[in-house]
């Protein structure tokens, strides 16, 4: 632990007080990533939102260009043709009554669940169980479709959600610390470029007040949320 603790520290004190450009940050975060594992790298994005009004919600799905770097179990809720093209497209788990059993009895092999509309009647009841998990399929998230093959492809393809908490933050996995920094940047862009585009009308002020990336094991990085293009351009 107090091995832990002493990298931990140099890697803060490397870090510093610095904003940084994107492409800087990613360098940097491999610099300081010394975990015997894959770390995760996430960024969090302090919007100027009030999410205790209905209409300063922001919640969404985006498509990393270089993937998440996890891999994604699918749950697919369908039946017939649906199913079929469920399986074939990679789905880890598929079926109605006996998905439902395993869910109801605590068991939760998958990360992310599908489902055709008809089946949303089933699945409804589900709700108290897979909502606080992040698990209820959703049309608006693109996880409540006929068109099961495309969500599936998309979901292990390395899209990810994104959803403003209580405090107004965004969390949002951008890849790992195995990709190239160059990677991260790209993923980070698009993640960022769908957040400014899915800003609420409502916001008021600064909407972007500060952006911060992250291991699993480092200590956050602050990055300049003044630059919104050229994600993989070095500062001047």
């Amino acid at each position: 632990m107090k091995k832990l603790a002493k990298k931990y520290a140099a890697a803060k004190e490397l870090i510093g007080n610095a904003t940084y450009v994107p492409i800087d940050a990613f360098k940097l975060i491999k610099e300081v990533s010394t975990a015997n594992f894959d770390e995760t790298i996430t960024a969090d994005f302090r919007l100027g939102i009030d999410t205790r009004q209905a209409d300063q919600q922001l919640r969404g799905t985006v498509s990393l260009p270089n993937g998440s770097g996890k891999t994604v179990r699918v749950a697919v809720f369908a039946e017939g043709e649906a199913a079929r093209a469920a399986q074939e497209a990679g789905a880890d788990i598929v079926g109605t009554e006996e998905l439902m059993d395993q869910i109801q009895r605590g068991e939760f092999n998958f990360d992310a669940a599908v489902a055709t509309p008809d089946q949303m009647g089933k699945v409804g009841r589900l709700g108290k169980i897979l909502g606080p998990r992040g698990l209820m399929p959703n049309p608006k998230l693109g996880t409540v479709t006929t068109d099961v093959a495309k969500a599936i492809n998309e979901l292990k393809g390395g899209r990810v959600e994104y959803r403003a908490d209580r405090y107004g933050i965004a969390h949002v996995i951008i890849g790992k610390a195995s990709f190239t920094p160059e990677q991260l940047a790209e993923n980070y862009g698009a993640v960022y470029d769908e957040i400014l585009r899915m800003k609420p009308a409502a916001a008021k002020g600064k909407y972007v007040k500060s952006v911060t990336v992250s291991g699993t094991m480092t200590p956050g990085i602050t990055v300049d949320s003044s630059v919104t293009r050229n994600y993989t351009a070095a500062a001047e």
